[in-house]
């Protein structure tokens, strides 16, 4: 479970996100040189991944961890290797 502070580290992160975003249509809109935009691009993808992993820090240290205390420690891994498959993709 993510805590407060981690809540609002992820929501200021994804604000700053949708700007890249909104940035990018405007580029987009403009007319903007190609190599620009993917550069934009590239960048919002790399903040969305750094509130993913924020994600899966805090998942790790609280739901798998209690997980393994209640003896589902095969249930919680898998799960997590199922999401972290998925995420790099």
């Amino acid at each position: 479970m993510l805590d407060d502070k981690e809540k609002t580290d992820i929501k200021k992160r994804l604000r700053r996100t949708s700007g890249q975003i909104n940035g990018i249509e405007k580029m987009i809109d403009e007319g903007r040189y190609c190599v620009d935009v993917l550069q934009q691009i590239m960048a919002a993808r790399a903040a969305l991944n750094q509130v993913a992993l924020i994600m899966i820090e805090s998942h790790t240290k609280s739901c798998v961890v209690n997980a393994i205390k209640e003896n589902r420690t095969e249930e919680a891994v898998d799960e997590l290797m199922g999401v972290l498959s998925k995420f790099t993709k």
